[in-house]
């Protein structure tokens, strides 16, 4: 499962505590990740801006679900779990006698294999102690780390039944009809032709806590959350590739 599919799957609510929590916590990597989705669908990343941030939200989960923000979908990922979901990251590797270096970062490389019987435990370690579908999505992320994932942790993923995404699945939305959605934001119905001049005024770009701060793309800074960052140094996190 590739990180745009995850987001196709995952529970809503779980997005919107991730989005919730950089906004909070992390505002260059909440800016810096609406900037480059609307860049990526062609969108000035002012028209985002001035929705709600629930709307915000809502639209960023939309285009995360979208092929092309794979690379944005992963890295919002790691940095989430990198600094906010600590405690489990730390479980898990020590559960399964991966060094890291006291905070779930991976000292050194991935294991080429996983022991079935610690992953087991682990698991069944992490869904007693962490909300089950925060640790679902971790283990899915972590499979990605490596090229073709660990034999083990597919069986995981596909044979347990704790192992899910969302608490009521649904089918995945058509990529046709977002690409549709966001053509009208675009202004081929009209739509931005109205809104995108009122928009170039600096004190009209945001919802009324963004700020006009806000507004510009030049703060949303490639060092911290660009489509071309996919992931993070392998000695940093517990979900490094190599």
């Amino acid at each position: 499962m590739r990180p745009y599919e995850i987001f196709r799957e995952v529970e809503p609510a779980i997005v919107t505590d991730l989005f919730t929590t950089f906004r909070d916590e992390d505002r260059d990597v909440y800016k810096s990740a609406l900037a480059s989705l609307a860049q990526d669908r062609k969108l000035r990343p002012v028209f985002v801006q001035r929705k709600s941030v629930t709307d915000q939200i809502a639209w960023m989960h939309k285009t995360l679900k979208l092929r092309g923000s794979d690379a944005v979908a992963e890295h919002l990922l790691q940095v989430w779990f990198m600094k906010f979901q600590q405690p489990l990251l730390i479980k898990f590797c020590d559960g399964m006698g991966i060094e890291h270096n006291g905070e779930g970062s991976v000292e050194g490389a991935l294991p080429e294999e996983l022991d079935a019987e610690k992953l087991s435990e682990t698991v069944d370690t992490l869904y007693a102690e962490f909300n089950p579908l925060i640790v679902s999505l971790y283990l899915h992320l972590f499979n990605l780390q490596r090229a073709g994932g660990w034999k083990v942790l597919e069986d995981l993923l596909s044979d347990d039944d704790r192992v899910r995404l969302k608490t009521e699945p649904e089918a995945p939305p058509e990529e046709e009809e977002m690409s549709a959605s966001d053509s009208a934001a675009r202004g081929e119905t009209g739509e931005e032709q109205e809104a995108m001049p009122e928009a170039s005024n600096p004190e009209d770009a945001g919802p009324e806590d963004a700020g006009p701060e806000d507004a510009g793309p030049e703060d949303a800074g490639p060092e911290d959350a660009g489509p071309q960052e996919n992931g993070v140094e392998e000695d940093e996190v517990a979900t490094d590739r190599n």
